[in-house]
């Protein structure tokens, strides 16, 4: 006897409501929309995830790309992978105590923290370790800390405060606007005595946002970045090798085995990579041809070993941080948290920005910067500072859903 069993007839879904489908989907995890069963979460899960995301795919790309170089270094393939470790286990501990300080600490220890960053920078240049020509960083046993990384958060900060305190004088009054450029001025003179003129590009142009932000005129606008790029041509006519970069970006290929080298050999990582990539350790361009592999050009390994699909993922997870830290401030200062909102969108202004630099200098769309991929990157003074600063968004976003949920249950009472 044989037995049939009845046929299950699936109902027919087409495929323009599957995309639908997952459009709203990924809307909602992008723009972190609650539900009724999930108000009550008092966290950003979407910011939290992705940042747990980037810090893996940077440990595990520094892993792979710094294998070759620890090996001739010290024998030890393993050696920047234990470093990344120790690292990023020191930036959870230092993210447990961030996300315990309320915003109000930041804000009532911006200027003395502007005040540390300030004689840090004097220090460095000092007692400072030379690596490549450049003094950037301090030793402090096991431990190198590199001053500008610091400087970042610490003057986010303390503009942030400033906005708070003379947001009316910005807005209508020179002095307002010129202040913080003065700020600006003093440590770009430090932080070129280094030299790290990738720092100062960065502070310049998440200054000049937060002013724009905040409702300065657009004129001021004008004047200050057009001084601002007769300053960069002049720094840069002015120091031979920066020169020399302006020209190897312009065309490599003119000089491959001098001044565009390095950027040759990035591009030759790219095209290896196609759209799959070559597999994850099987990376012809980190053995050693091209230089600062786990480090500044991070970015080329990614394309060559995870291909066009890897580095998109790594750029979605990048913008969908930065989307996340912006949505944060403005919903803070919807809520009358004006220095946390002003806070968390330099950072995210910040964070992109700076991402936007290496991902163009690896591309050969930009000069050579020196520059960290944010979380990805080698660099432990950066990954400190950088999650650091994502748990102060976490914070902000905290401190914001609790006023909510306040003001809302002093409501229905």
């Amino acid at each position: 006897m044989r037995l049939t069993l009845p046929r299950l007839r699936l109902p027919h879904i087409p495929g323009r409501a599957i995309l639908a489908w997952l459009f709203t989907r990924l809307k909602g995890w992008a723009t972190q929309s609650r539900d009724a069963d999930d108000s009550m979460v008092l966290y950003d899960r979407t910011l939290l995830w992705l940042t747990f995301g980037l810090a893996a795919i940077g440990f595990i790309m520094v892993t792979s790309a710094s294998m070759p170089v620890g090996q001739r270094l010290a024998n030890d393939p393993f050696l920047f992978a234990r470093r990344d470790g120790f690292y990023i286990l020191l930036a959870f501990a230092l993210a447990v105590i961030t996300l315990r300080l309320p915003m109000d600490f930041w804000q009532r220890y911006s200027a003395p923290m502007l005040i540390a960053a300030i004689g840090m920078l004097v220090v460095v240049l000092v007692v400072g370790n030379s690596v490549n020509g450049a003094s950037r960083w301090i030793s402090l046993g096991p431990l190198r800390i590199q001053p500008a990384e610091f400087t970042k958060l610490a003057l986010f900060c303390y503009l942030a405060n400033y906005l708070v305190r003379k947001v009316d004088e910005v807005r209508n009054n020179i002095r307002g606007f010129l202040k913080p450029m003065g700020v600006i001025l003093m440590l770009a003179v430090l932080l070129l005595a280094q030299p790290d003129l990738g720092t100062v590009v960065v502070l310049f142009v998440t200054t000049l946002a937060m002013l724009f932000l905040a409702g300065a005129k657009l004129w001021q606008f004008l004047a200050i970045i057009g001084m601002g790029i007769a300053a960069v041509v002049l720094l840069i006519l002015a120091e031979p090798y920066r020169m020399r970069r302006v020209t190897s970006f312009w065309n490599p290929w003119n000089d491959p085995f001098g001044s565009g080298y390095q950027l040759t050999q990035s591009l030759m990582a790219f095209g290896r990579g196609e759209l799959w990539g070559q597999g994850l350790g099987n990376s012809v361009q980190k053995l050693e041809y091209l230089p600062e592999a786990h480090t500044d050009f991070i970015f080329s390994i990614i394309g060559e070993e995870l291909g066009y699909i890897g580095v998109v993922l790594a750029l979605l997870m990048v913008f969908f941080v930065a989307f996340r830290a912006m949505t944060i401030g403005r919903r803070a200062l919807e809520m009358d948290q004006r220095f946390a909102g002003f806070l968390s969108c330099s950072i995210g202004i910040w964070f992109s920005f700076q991402a936007l630099v290496n991902v163009g200098a690896a591309a050969g769309m930009l000069p050579t910067k020196g520059l960290t991929l944010p979380l990805i990157s080698y660099g432990g003074s950066s990954l400190l500072i950088m999650s650091t600063a994502i748990m102060m968004l976490l914070r902000i976003d905290y401190e914001t859903r609790l006023a909510k949920a306040q003001a809302f249950t002093r409501g229905v009472r």
